[in-house]
C-alpha cells in the first residue's frame, strides 16, 4: 500500500532540483522515492551529480596539469614507492 508525503521547500530549490532531475531523465518524485529507499536501506545519506566538479577541485586539477606540463610532476608510484617518496 502506498502513502503520500507532502514536502515544503523553497521555489528556487524545487526548480533547481527539477532541472537536475530532468538532465538525468528522471522526475522529482522518482528522485525522492529513490533517496528515501536508499536512506532506509543504508541508514546513510549521500548525493552526487555525476560528472560535476567543484571550483576548488577544478583549480587543483588545473594546477596539476600545469605542473605536469612544466615537468614538475612526480610519479607514477607503486604504493611502496609513494610511501618512500612522502616519508623522505
Amino acid at each position: 500500500m502506498n502513502t503520500t508525503l507532502h514536502v515544503t521547500i523553497d521555489k528556487e530549490t524545487k526548480q533547481k532540483a527539477q532541472k537536475l532531475a530532468k538532465e538525468i531523465g528522471l522526475d522529482i518524485s522518482t528522485i525522492v522515492k529513490a533517496s528515501l529507499k536508499t536512506f532506509v536501506q543504508t541508514e546513510s545519506f549521500y548525493v552526487e551529480k555525476s560528472g560535476s566538479v567543484t571550483a576548488r577541485l577544478a583549480a587543483v586539477i588545473a594546477e596539476a596539469r600545469k605542473e605536469l606540463a612544466q615537468g614538475k610532476a612526480y610519479g607514477p608510484f607503486s604504493g611502496k614507492e609513494l610511501d618512500a617518496f612522502l616519508l623522505k
